[in-house]
């Protein structure tokens, strides 16, 4: 059958009541490809909002989440309050969490466990910095971090994975990967879920690419055999979000 095309949405920490309503509205009233997975992870404070504005089919992540189920945790959220609030997804891993907060990857990997063992599906990222690409370490940094996870999901839990290919050096930077190199990275971690997870895994999952994804970049891109989709940033805040969704219709 394939794996379904996946196009995420990561607002950051962007928005007001009004305009995320107005994003909301856009996205429910176009015509979506309806073989593109749609998912728009919102500022935390915006979730309940989004949820209850956007159409039915359109699913909602959180940008985050904690690895214990409650408690003294002053501004965390649970993975069973995003199911309480039918938040469905969450991003996990994302650089700007490693690099500015100093998420390590045991950790990302903890919360990843939890994300799953509560039934929400996991938007995983993973990415490499400039001096790393230079370095020609790409492949071992990036399967370094899905390792982690790897060791504490097991197998079965990839099922509810989308892995999300960030080249950090690309994200926001208005640098794009070539077609190539993303292409390349894609093959690499297909690969690695091959040799380390199993051939079911490397078939099932979906490996996105996210790092300045525009619409006139996306259509390439979504022609090589192992990128299923994108993760896309400030892009998902304009009207332009949609020619991404559509990219393959």
């Amino acid at each position: 059958m394939g794996r379904k095309f996946f196009v995420g949405g990561n607002f950051k920490m962007n928005g007001t009541i009004n305009s995320i309503k107005e994003i909301v509205h856009n996205l429910s009233s176009a015509k979506l490809d309806s073989n593109t997975e749609v998912v728009i992870a919102p500022p935390a404070l915006y979730l309940l909002l989004t949820r209850e504005h956007l159409a039915a089919g359109i699913e909602v992540a959180a940008q985050n989440v904690f690895d214990k189920p409650n408690g003294a945790f002053t501004g965390e959220i649970s993975v069973s309050q995003l199911k309480d609030s039918n938040i469905t997804w969450t991003i996990l891993g994302h650089s700007e969490r490693r690099t500015i907060l100093q998420e390590s990857d045991d950790f990302v990997a903890t919360k990843t466990k939890s994300a799953l063992d509560g039934g929400i599906g996991v938007i995983l990222c993973c990415g490499e910095s400039l001096e790393q690409r230079e370095a020609n370490d790409t492949i071992n940094v990036v399967t370094k971090q899905l390792e982690a996870v790897n060791k504490v999901i097991g197998k079965d839990g990839w099922k509810n994975v989308v892995i999300a290919y960030e080249p950090i050096w690309a994200i926001g930077t208005g640098k794009v990967a070539t077609t190539e190199q993303a292409q390349e990275v894609h093959a690499a971690l297909r690969k690695w879920l091959k040799d380390g997870v199993g051939e079911e895994a490397a078939e099932n999952t979906r490996i996105i690419y996210g790092g300045s994804v525009s619409e006139k970049n996306c259509k390439e891109l979504s022609k090589q055999s192992d990128i299923d989709g994108f993760l896309v940033g400030g892009a998902s805040l304009k009207p332009a979000f949609v020619d991404i969704i559509n990219c393959q219709a």
